[in-house]
């Protein structure tokens, strides 16, 4: 099978983005590993796939893919890739247009000068939903890690969050703690784990360990959830900036049910084909 693709990337999180609306796309698990290999295939941090909806509310369907094939139930930067993706291959005329995902609707809004911002979903910090296990919501949770007693925020953006306040992200130890905590018997289905630095209440310096691809140059959901823990606890403003290795988002929440805007730069890398193996 043939495969058409775009490479994309925002602030260094990069995507293979594929059109399942002009072409058939049905990938295994195998296929999608193999597609995200930086050595073997194309190389990516997530896979993007693209489908008609099957909801007459919203423009399309959005699927998110890790590195080792695993699903994702939502990618904040992805998503803002994906509404510059559907206007460059005009597959929409639409300025502001709802997508489906595996959880909540998304929104995407297209401004004129090329920028595109992302409506997440509401967060939810009900454990059930994370999900993750605790007796009652809190705005911090004791854990244990190997012996080590830390706390951490928890919630989840439409896929699940733990968030850490460090007082260095530069030295914060992503590679050694990240993985504990993104496989922790607390979090059934693995979970997202960033470092925060806050620097001032309208600016973080973050750090994120993604479940199914380790630590990324950039996670927009991240950013949310961490920008949101930051709200919670009274340590931040309405909007923030996030600067990660990648470069810098913005991320503002007014709070309740309003959605989480994402914005930040997008650029596509280049277009090409190729041959799947089966």
């Amino acid at each position: 099978m043939k495969l058409t693709f775009t490479k994309m990337q925002g602030a260094g999180n990069d995507f293979v983005v594929i059109d399942g609306v002009t072409q058939s796309v049905a990938l295994s698990t195998a296929q999608l590993r193999w597609l995200a290999d930086r050595r073997r295939g194309v190389g990516c941090d997530q896979i993007l796939l693209v489908t008609p909806p099957d909801d007459p509310d919203a423009a399309f369907r959005y699927h998110v893919f890790n590195a080792d094939g695993s699903r994702a139930g939502q990618c904040g930067n992805g998503a803002r890739c994906v509404g510059r993706f559907l206007r460059e291959k005009r597959l929409t005329r639409q300025q502001e247009l709802l997508l489906l995902t595996d959880g909540d609707t998304l929104a995407l809004s297209l401004s004129s000068d090329g920028r595109v911002f992302a409506g997440l979903a509401a967060p939810k910090f009900a454990p059930a939903d994370i999900p993750f296990t605790a007796e009652s919501v809190s705005a911090q949770y004791p854990i244990d890690v190997r012996g080590q007693s830390l706390s951490i925020g928890a919630l989840s953006m439409g896929n699940p969050h733990a968030i850490l306040v460090v007082d260095d992200c530069d030295s914060a130890p992503v590679s050694g703690l990240g993985p504990l905590l993104e496989s922790h018997e607390r979090f059934p289905d693995r979970v997202n784990v960033s470092f925060m630095q806050i620097q001032s209440r309208n600016e973080i310096k973050l750090r994120v360990y993604e479940r199914g691809v380790g630590e990324t140059e950039a996670c927009g959901s991240g950013a949310c959830a961490s920008a949101i823990h930051g709200m919670e606890l009274g340590l931040l403003d309405r909007e923030v900036a996030v600067q990660l290795p990648g470069g810098k988002l913005t991320v503002s929440w007014q709070g309740g049910d309003e959605r989480v805007w994402l914005g930040g730069p997008t650029a596509t890398v280049f277009d090409g084909s190729i041959v799947m193996r089966g």
